[in-house]
């Protein structure tokens, strides 16, 4: 009852993501915590499910032509390193609980600030490799340290840079995530060992199916039926939400440190 209820939690947290482009693995390692599961293996099952959801919204963009390969290898060459390393970080319970809560925070602000999303003019000419591999490089190891993709915070930078067009942001985002949670889980595989996360991803493997069929409504509702600054808002408020239960949570995990 326990993993059905969990996967029922995990199915609607996909379909929130995946309708905005993003994977939810913020919010899966942040209910996971909820349900007590040990941090040491919370980030396994946060990115895995990642992968799943994130790499049907990256090849979606792939085939409508809303991914350049040239302007993404920057970020990809620097965050997939950087994203292995902060996967293999040992970080202490309440040191994850409380950049897990501080990173869910800002991503929910950013969610549902309008003014991050109003449409603009892209600039191709301010687009910078250096830049943009520093960004990838930074944005890949605090996603690999909390288990998460990292597009999240990848995209509204996008667009306060004027990066590119709106479709182009959301393209570029999703292979980072997916990018990104492919070499995070296996820095987190390389510091847990594959014995202990095959097991707990054989435990737990109703959640994998479930944020599939989350991921696949949820960038079909996102992409032609809801529009997605109502969709944004939603997932900000939920995220925010889990963010403060997380913050309850705090002092209990650092008495216990």
């Amino acid at each position: 009852m326990f993993v059905v209820l969990l996967g029922l939690a995990f199915f609607a947290t996909a379909l929130l993501y995946a309708s905005v482009g993003f994977g939810g693995g913020s919010t899966y390692n942040a209910l996971l915590l909820l349900a007590d599961l040990p941090v040491a293996v919370v980030p396994v099952l946060a990115l895995a499910c990642n992968i799943v959801v994130v790499a049907v919204g990256a090849n979606r963009f792939r085939q409508a032509g809303s991914l350049d390969w040239d302007r993404f290898w920057p970020f990809a060459v620097a965050s997939i390193p950087a994203a292995w390393i902060g996967g293999f970080i040992h970080v202490p319970a309440w040191l994850f609980v409380a950049l897990l809560a501080l990173c869910l925070t800002l991503a929910g602000l950013l969610l549902i600030w309008p003014s991050l999303w109003r449409d603009r003019a892209p600039r191709t000419a301010t687009t910078s490799v250096t830049a943009d591999a520093a960004c990838g490089a930074l944005l890949g190891l605090v996603a690999g340290v909390t288990g998460i993709g990292g597009g999240i915070y990848l995209s509204p930078v996008l667009h306060f840079r004027n990066w590119g067009s709106a479709r182009l942001i959301a393209g570029t985002s999703a292979a980072f995530i997916l990018v990104n949670s492919i070499s995070g889980l296996a820095g987190q595989i390389a510091k847990l060992g594959a014995g202990r996360s095959s097991q707990m991803l054989f435990d737990h493997w109703p959640l994998l199916p479930a944020v599939l069929a989350g991921g696949l409504i949820g960038s079909q509702l996102g992409s032609q039926i809801i529009p997605e600054r109502y969709l944004r808002t939603m997932t900000g408020l939920l995220i925010l939400y889990v963010a403060v239960r997380l913050g309850l949570r705090f002092p209990t995990d650092w008495a216990a440190r």
